[in-house]
């Protein structure tokens, strides 16, 4: 027993195990144990989320300012085009009235004209007004023996006659229609029965 202690103290201090058995070693303490995986933050940093954030506000924020200028610029442009079509609107009709001023202007600048020539000209002066309405779409509105429309007629009168009740006997003046908007109606008269 004596040889057993005087061995034990004979060991370096290193070598000797408080824990370790006196026994022969086992084969699971000659394995080195594995050194425990560092635990991974899984919660995103604040910081970058809140930086990530404040780009995609910022992106948002200029695409909405780019969207907002576009749609002020087409809303002035189209506004534009509005106030010449006011402005220009009757250019084209105001063309188209030019030979007819030019026919007219030619016939009382002729001196020696018979009646026969200046009815011509009167005629020839009249179809290019009626040209000129036809491209404007200015159609003529002459209801006789048409029924009383009060939206493109306007009655001065009524008479007793042999025609239907409301129907016109008379036009007084022609009706012009612009693109089914009536610029003038047609004065007229129209019949009643008798006895009313």
């Amino acid at each position: 027993m004596q040889q057993e202690k005087a061995a034990a103290q004979a060991l370096p201090a290193d070598e000797q195990s408080p824990q370790a058995p006196a026994g022969p070693a086992s084969p699971q303490a000659a394995e080195p144990t594995p050194e425990p995986t560092p635990q991974v933050d899984t919660m995103p940093d604040l910081t970058e989320a809140l930086r990530a954030a404040e780009l995609k506000a910022e992106e948002h924020h200029d695409a909405w300012l780019r969207a907002k200028a576009e749609t002020e610029n087409l809303r002035r442009r189209a506004e534009e085009d509005v106030a010449k079509a006011h402005k220009y609107a009757g250019e084209k009709f105001a063309q188209a009235m030019l030979p007819v001023k030019d026919s007219l202007e030619a016939a009382l600048a002729t001196e020696n004209a018979t009646l026969e020539s200046l009815r011509e000209g009167v005629e020839l002066t009249l179809k290019q007004l009626e040209s000129a309405f036809a491209a404007a779409s200015i159609r003529e509105e002459h209801p006789l023996d048409a029924r009383f429309d009060p939206n493109l007629h306007q009655a001065i009168s009524a008479i007793e006659a042999d025609a239907e009740p409301n129907t016109v006997v008379t036009v007084l003046q022609k009706g012009y229609v612009m693109s089914e908007r009536v610029i003038r109606p047609a004065l007229v008269v129209v019949s009643k029965a008798k006895g009313a």
